[in-house]
């Protein structure tokens, strides 16, 4: 079973930022909005990965099991890569304090 980092509290106003810098060309937040290039995150938390309904996910990716919580999701945002060989253009952020604002903000916006 792996193991995952603790995911400190975040600030959720500058996590929006840093979503709309990073995250809404590919994914949209609202419920109901439609898939972009990546899987609408509305209801995100609690859901397995790679199992967002109607997105069509490539065939053959090999998409880490995970449920998507707090910690889970401060370690994807760290390296992407580890979780699924899809291609992004977003390569994950470095600052713990990046990835834990990003995180508060999209527990609000995805509820």
């Amino acid at each position: 079973m792996a193991t995952f980092s603790e995911a400190p509290p975040g600030d959720a106003a500058a996590g929006e930022t840093i979503f709309r810098s990073k995250c809404a060309y590919c994914h949209a937040v609202d419920k109901g909005a439609g898939h972009k290039h990546g899987p609408n995150l509305n209801g995100l938390f609690g859901r397995q990965a790679g199992t967002a309904p109607g997105f069509p996910y490539p065939s053959g990716d090999k998409i880490m099991a995970v449920i998507w919580e707090e910690n889970t999701l401060y370690d994807y945002l760290l390296n992407p890569k580890k979780y699924t060989p899809a291609k992004m253009g977003f390569n994950g952020l470095k600052q713990p304090h990046d990835r834990a604002d990003l995180i508060a903000y999209l527990k609000n916006a995805t509820a």
